[in-house]
């Protein structure tokens, strides 16, 4: 797409430009919102009830993939008391079968963050959904602590599609929107985990127990098909309707030769190499990493400390799921806030706070011997954990402009990471329950003050550093592309520039 074919957006306007996909064709678009040229044509605003193509469309789609990645996730993780008694598992063994489940998903976070430089987020989203639906509806075949194991390593693979969810929408929204946009994706996404606690645990498993004669082997062998179907059409639904970025698909704008080839390896060594990306890895696996561990204790904390049934403790684990509705999004609200009033030291002022709040919780959380209080402690804990998720990735895409989808990648891998890390703490302190949720603690107030050390070129940080004003109008550019993949497109193109010039045979 030419320069002299864009027309840039007047405030309030609807705008217009020709985007030839492919030589011959011309496609008219029409953005429903204002949008930024000199950021791609990121939107600057959000319409929250609208589904419009590319922006709302690729905002909603976002978040729903990343619920229903979620949802499949953690389908087992509330009827796991009853798996346990029909394959004769003890409480370590579960744990094993809770760490594997989230290890898996460290190696997929890394690959497909340098895969969705390079391929967009659109095909990676809907071919982990279709992937991971199948062991999830194979749930049911399950015969030992060896198959539950491997089960759950593969419907791991569903977790990466987080990093999908906030490359696409890094891409679709200008830097002034992007920490509340990828808080609202990502937190409505992992809505899903509470929702799987309610819909598994509270509704389905007892319905299909009923239907079973009160059999609950048979129950939770089939009603993870549920979750499994829903997730295959969600993922052909992802592919077949959206589009990668607000001019259209990377592949038919690399073909047309608007998009250079992109390079996964020099991707990912641009994120790897910032320092930066490590400690936002430390953090969010005290973060989102804690949400993980939850989404697999919780229920059962309250069915070993208060003598809950499965139902009820699924219910009251499912609102630690429930605050995301919000919590992730005023995280990233205050980190655009604080941006705005004190540059990036406010994004990381924010990130400090939410960590040290959360760490006092996880204190007080694991003293409650109280019910009610334990319910209220695991609301207010649960909000600064996913607050604090948002206020990561508002930081996020500023580490490596040129290597957003890398960097989203390794940060988003810090996660499972945690919560293996975390998972070990739970299968190994079993003389005190209390001690895995010190452990926890302490690691999680201890990654606070790492948020002295982030400093990000061309921003000030909390001790030091200086705001560049020429670093601070570069956002989000497009990354770094393979140069043998380059050359060989324009190879290509000079080609078919000489075969048309070339005259006809005479007849």
């Amino acid at each position: 797409m030419s320069n002299q074919d864009k027309n840039k957006v007047a405030d309030g306007a609807v705008e217009t430009y020709d985007n030839p996909v492919q030589e011959g064709q011309t496609d008219k678009i029409e953005f429903d919102l204002k949008v930024d040229e000199d950021q791609d044509y990121r939107a600057t605003e959000l319409k929250i009830c609208s589904f419009k193509r590319p922006h709302m469309r690729a905002f909603h789609y976002s978040w729903w993939s990343f619920f229903i990645a979620f949802f499949v996730w953690f389908s087992i993780a509330p009827l796991l008391p009853a798996v346990g008694r029909s394959l004769k598992l003890d409480k370590q063994q579960i744990w094993t079968t809770n760490i594997v489940a989230v290890a898996g998903d460290i190696f997929m976070r890394f690959v497909f963050g340098a895969i969705t430089d390079k391929y967009g987020a659109r095909v990676p989203m809907g071919a982990v959904l279709m992937a991971a639906s199948i062991p999830v509806a194979l749930t049911g075949t399950v015969t030992s602590l060896l198959g539950l194991a491997f089960l759950r390593l593969f419907i791991g693979v569903a977790g990466s599609s987080f990093v999908m969810c906030q490359c696409w929408s890094t891409r679709m929204f200008a830097k002034e929107l992007v920490g509340t946009t990828n808080a609202l994706v990502g937190g409505w996404g992992n809505v899903g985990g509470g929702v799987t606690q309610i819909v598994m645990g509270t509704m389905l498993f007892p319905l299909f127990k009923h239907f079973f004669d009160g059999n609950e082997d048979k129950a939770w062998r089939t009603v993870c098909v549920v979750p499994a179907i829903v997730a295959f059409a969600t993922g052909v639904l992802v592919i077949r309707t959206s589009e990668d970025c607000p001019q259209g698909n990377y592949k038919d704008l690399q073909k047309s030769g608007q998009m250079p080839q992109v390079s996964a390896a020099a991707s990912f060594r641009g994120g790897a190499l910032d320092l930066n990306t490590w400690l936002l890895y430390i953090q969010y696996g005290c973060c989102f990493g804690v949400e993980l561990t939850m989404n697999n204790a919780a229920a059962s904390h309250f069915v070993d400390n208060f003598g809950l049934t499965i139902p009820s403790a699924a219910a009251i684990a499912s609102i630690f799921g429930f605050m995301n509705i919000f919590a992730r999004g005023l995280g990233g609200f205050c980190s655009d806030k604080l941006n705005a009033k004190l540059g990036m030291r406010g994004r990381i002022l924010v990130q400090m706070i939410l960590l040290l709040l959360e760490g006092i919780c996880i204190f007080m959380f694991a003293e409650t011997e109280s019910l009610w209080s334990a319910i209220l402690l695991l609301t207010i804990f649960s909000i600064f954990v996913q607050a604090a998720e948002g206020s990561t990735y508002g930081i996020v895409p500023y580490v490596n402009p040129g290597a957003s989808g890398a960097v989203s990648g390794i940060v988003g891998a810090g996660g499972p990471s945690g919560a293996v890390a975390f998972g070990f703490g739970f299968r190994q302190l079993t003389s005190n329950k209390k001690h895995p949720y010190y452990l926890m603690a302490s690691l999680v107030i201890f990654s606070a003050f790492l948020s002295f050390l982030i400093l990000i070129k061309g921003h000030r940080g909390l001790i030091c550093g200086k705001d560049n004003e020429s670093t601070q109008t570069t956002f989000l550019t497009v990354p770094v592309p393979d140069e043998e993949a380059q050359k060989t497109l324009d190879k290509d193109k000079s080609d078919k520039v000489d075969s048309e010039a070339e005259p006809g045979p005479e007849t």
